[in-house]
């Protein structure tokens, strides 16, 4: 069954009417759940989380994700009207809670930069699986924000949060950032989401060789032994425009090496089906670190991650080429029995598995697949 089903397909041609003429925004406050569906992709992986990206915008340009070169001054960010309204991702997030998602992380861009966002968490706090459990409310943020939001995000019901950070060193944060802001004012945002309770609180250090690398060890004493817990990416080939090349990866097991030779470290279990770090714990009891491994270790085959675009575009795999377009569905109509038969059925066709094939493509195959950017769908 594809989007173009007559089961399924918009009731009405799509239209560029605002959110609020939606006719199902009246339930969103109203119904939090619908009946559960046990549902499995094509490899046997349930859907339980669900990330959805809230804005295209975000105010660091980072040089992996979002370089000046790119999203520059005339770059074309998408209009208010293009985006899903609050109601709009509520409805596509209790669709999901019925097929087994049990986490929502907002992402962007910088999520902190949609207006209202406490809005959008208070709704959201109101779903439920089909159990009864609230689903757990999670953000990823640059950090920019967080001093000043903390508290208004925890109490409009976020769980916790997860901060992007790359270097400890100022005049390389600012480089890195390319916009000049301050490290520090990161950290404070940081201690101010511990204040408020949002957590446990973790920190995603991007590694690339040759631009921070060197900040590794250095970046592992300094959150040994806080509340924090560390998490160091390889760098990955997501989108176009970051210039990606398999030399500048630095392999999670050199990571772990580096860390261990000064700080000794041990294997810890996963805490959760489908987490995308493995977790390293200092054998001194202080603390631990996490490695997301998805260039040299690819986790496909547990992956249990739906991603949502800023404009409703249901994406599979963080390195999709094409997404599935639920907004036509939200605006054209369509009842939530009908929005969950289609998320239903973009799931049950999933085969994705990218980065366990990544090895086997050609640098030219790599680079000529047109991926979508992490910008456009969150990380």
């Amino acid at each position: 069954m594809t989007l173009t089903d007559p089961a399924i397909a918009p009731a009405a041609p799509t239209t560029p009417d605002s959110a609020p003429t939606d006719p199902g925004h009246s339930r969103a406050r109203t119904i939090t759940r619908l009946p559960s569906s046990g549902l499995t992709d094509r490899r046997g992986r349930g859907l339980r989380d669900l990330r959805i990206s809230i804005t295209d915008r975000c105010n660091f340009r980072c040089v992996y994700c979002m370089p000046k070169s790119v999203f520059g001054r005339d770059y074309a960010f998408l209009d208010r009207d293009e985006l899903l309204s609050f109601e709009e991702i509520t409805r596509i997030a209790r669709a999901a809670a019925a097929h087994g998602v049990e986490k929502l992380r907002l992402t962007g861009g910088e999520p902190l930069l949609r207006r209202g966002i406490e809005e959008l968490i208070a709704q959201l706090a109101e779903l439920r699986t089909p159990d009864g459990r609230p689903l757990e409310i999670a953000l990823t943020t640059n950090g920019a924000a967080l001093a000043v939001k903390a508290q208004s995000l925890r109490d409009a019901g976020l769980s916790r949060v997860t901060v992007s950070l790359d270097s400890l060193d100022d005049a390389r944060f600012q480089a890195m950032n390319d916009v000049k802001f301050p490290v520090g004012r990161v950290l404070d945002g940081i201690d101010a989401a511990h204040a408020a309770g949002l957590g446990p609180i973790k920190l995603n250090m991007v590694v690339k060789r040759g631009m921070n690398d060197d900040e590794i060890l250095p970046m592992a004493r300094h959150f040994k032994g806080t509340p924090y817990t560390l998490r160091f990416i390889e760098y990955m080939d997501v989108g176009n425009s970051n210039g990606w090349s398999l030399d500048e990866v630095v392999p999670s097991s050199e990571i772990v090496e580096r860390i261990g030779r000064e700080l000794p470290l041990e294997p810890a279990a996963p805490t959760a089906p489908g987490e995308t770090a493995a977790r390293w714990r200092y054998a001194d009891g202080e603390g631990e670190i996490g490695v997301i491994s998805s260039v040299t270790n690819a986790f496909c085959g547990t992956c249990n991650r739906a991603r949502l675009s800023t404009e409703g575009k249901l994406f599979t795999c963080l390195f999709a080429t094409d997404g599935h377009d639920l907004r036509a569905l939200l605006r054209g109509g369509a009842s939530d029995d009908e929005l969950s038969q289609a998320l239903g059925a973009i799931w049950g066709t999933r085969d994705d598995r990218y980065s366990e094939v990544r090895s086997s493509l050609t640098p030219e195959l790599r680079a000529s697949r047109q991926r979508v950017e992490m910008s456009y769908i969150g990380g």
